[in-house]
């Protein structure tokens, strides 16, 4: 069943449901984009539907609902461990298809790569999605080339922006009531989702060996700087390292923490006695592209990238990944 809503209207629907679930949607910051007068946009928590920003692409995913970049897992004295709390009230969280995509990939790493993450499973069980759909592709997208581009089920309900209101689709029932009684009318009504990207990738169906030392990784070992910001915005990537904070000059009370990492910047491949794998650049690039379009398939038998694109935004050099993908389809070919 379809509704169209007036503005207001989903205000009123958003302000509601606000009651049921704590809700995290991409939400415009004024002037705290990487430059002073540019603006960002994140997942935030809001409190009414003129919040949520559904005419544009967040510069950053979902994922930190889920799996925040520093978390307390547990506080440890010298005879006792104690798990630490967390908030949980139910989470309503606004995506768009590639993001619940994402949030499969999700899934697969940490419930279904041997033992389940007890950690991310008790908040897994907490979150709903509700659907943003997409009228137009956005610059960067290639979702479409990914197979991502149509939501996967479980949504409660869809949203789409028009000019004087939103049309949303309810196949929830628990939510249907709310949405009929705000509803200015009935329609027939499906989320949007696009079938075309002017960016268009080929995925190699196997890499040789020899693509693993091929000189197209050279350009990224001059070009990458080694940021981390294309993982940091990614809503796949889930590296993550361990901390312990001591509380007692003898280490024996304390904290750990789970912090979010990158296998881009320095330190993440650094091991006991000084050793250091993957030292260049153009290595760690080698590493990311393939984990993302090869590595991951072969263990779960889909790619890990989504195609949402935000790599390319984010990065400060200018490093298409799209491009990255398609060197690496042509350098597959060649054997």
């Amino acid at each position: 069943m379809g509704y169209f809503l007036t503005r207001e209207a989903f205000d009123g629907v958003v302000a509601e449901l606000g009651k049921r679930f704590r809700i995290f949607a991409p939400v415009r910051k004024k002037g705290a984009g990487r430059f002073t007068d540019t603006d960002v946009i994140l997942y935030d928590t809001v409190r009414s539907g003129s919040e949520i920003v559904l005419d544009a692409k967040s510069d950053y995913a979902f994922k930190e609902a889920l799996t925040p970049l520093s978390e307390v897992l547990f506080y440890f004295t010298e005879a006792n461990t104690q798990a630490a709390s967390f908030d949980d009230r139910p989470i309503l969280i606004f995506a768009r298809a590639c993001d619940m995509h994402a949030l499969q990939r999700m899934d697969q790493i940490y419930l279904c790569n041997g033992p389940e993450d007890p950690f991310y499973r008790r908040r897994r069980e907490l979150v709903h999605f509700a659907l943003i759909g997409c009228s137009e592709s956005f610059p960067n997208c290639f979702c479409v080339s990914m197979g991502t581009n149509v939501a996967p089920e479980g949504w409660l309900f869809s949203v789409d922006s028009a000019p004087d209101g939103c049309a949303c689709t309810v196949p929830d029932a628990g939510c249907a009531p709310l949405f009929a009684a705000a509803a200015a009318r009935e329609i027939d009504a499906a989320p949007c989702h696009v079938t075309e990207n002017k960016v268009r990738v080929c995925v190699p169906e196997t890499v040789p060996a020899a693509v693993r030392t091929h000189s197209l990784w050279d350009e990224y070992t001059v070009r990458c700087i080694n940021c981390g910001r294309c993982n940091f915005v990614c809503p796949t990537c889930t590296c993550w390292s361990m901390q312990d904070i001591s509380y007692t000059d003898n280490g024996n009370v304390g904290e750990r923490r789970r912090v979010a990492a990158s296998c881009m910047v320095d330190g993440f491949t650094d091991v006991a006695g000084g050793g250091q794998y993957r030292r260049k650049n153009g290595e760690r690039m080698r590493f990311k592209v393939l984990h993302k379009i090869y590595d991951h398939r072969q263990r779960f038998g889909n790619d890990m990238c989504v195609g949402c694109g935000r790599c390319d935004d984010i990065c400060p050099e200018y490093i298409s990944y799209s491009n990255i993908i398609n060197k690496v389809y042509d350098a597959a070919r060649e054997g």
